[in-house]
């Protein structure tokens, strides 16, 4: 029996019509804490809404960049982003809390995220801060990537990570969103991607097949059509016998 974790980034809209379309697919999600989006108003309607779904909760820092969504990487000293990763993942901790929920994990957002991918010293940076947080937590990154070996370095809890809707290039980092082709938008090629990640450890460049180990898949959530796109990947995955849960 296979078991897969599917994610979504959450709470990142002005009203929370995606997240109820998402939610009863996926089995955890990731939610904007005010860096690239996101209040705590928004925090606590996408963490009442996982609560309804018993989906997993996790904290989703970005940059301190609404202007650009996080997504691109912003020239800002290390001890002013630690302090705002602190501050945007305390605040999820917080509110799950007062919903009587732990915390589940932590998924660095968009340009962090692809930046800690490949460089060693932000990998560094993201683990320090969470572990002052939390001895204990939980960091969904790339597969393959260096926040994984630096995760294992620390000895932090690391789940790799991998995507329905990226294309990857051959050192298996994801493809640059500046590329028309980054996302995946048709839901067949979606629904390979999945399956092939799920029950055969990879992915495909073109032609050439990458070795991938995943626990989790992540389903953007302003993918076009992500609603049904995350029905169809729950539905499919399951069908074909795997069983879908948070790790």
């Amino acid at each position: 029996m296979v078991t897969i974790d599917l994610n979504s980034d959450l709470g990142e809209q002005a009203d929370a019509t995606l997240d109820e379309g998402i939610m009863p697919y996926i089995s955890s999600c990731n939610i904007a804490c005010g860096g690239h989006a996101g209040d705590a108003a928004s925090v606590r309607r996408t963490i009442d809404l996982a609560v309804k779904n018993n989906v997993a909760i996790g904290a989703h820092p970005g940059f301190p960049d609404r202007e650009n969504f996080g997504r691109v990487i912003m020239e800002i000293d290390p001890d002013e982003l630690a302090e705002s990763i602190k501050e945007q993942v305390s605040l999820v901790k917080r509110i799950a809390e007062e919903a009587g929920k732990e915390m589940h994990h932590v998924k660095p957002h968009g340009a962090l995220y692809n930046l800690a991918s490949v460089d060693p010293d932000t990998s560094r940076l993201i683990i320090n801060t969470l572990l002052e947080i939390d001895p204990n937590i939980r960091l969904y990154g790339l597969s393959h990537s260096e926040t994984e070996r630096e995760a294992k370095e620390a000895k932090i809890d690391f789940v790799g990570e991998a995507f329905a809707d990226r294309k990857y290039e051959l050192n298996k980092t994801l493809r640059n969103r500046k590329f028309d082709d980054a996302m995946i938008h048709q839901e067949n090629e979606v629904l390979s991607q999945v399956e092939n990640i799920t029950f055969h450890q990879r992915v495909f460049n073109d032609e050439t097949a990458l070795d991938i180990h995943a626990e989790t898949i992540c389903l953007h959530s302003d993918t076009e059509g992500a609603v049904n796109l995350a029905k169809a990947i729950r539905e499919h995955l399951e069908g074909k016998g795997a069983t879908i849960a948070a790790v």
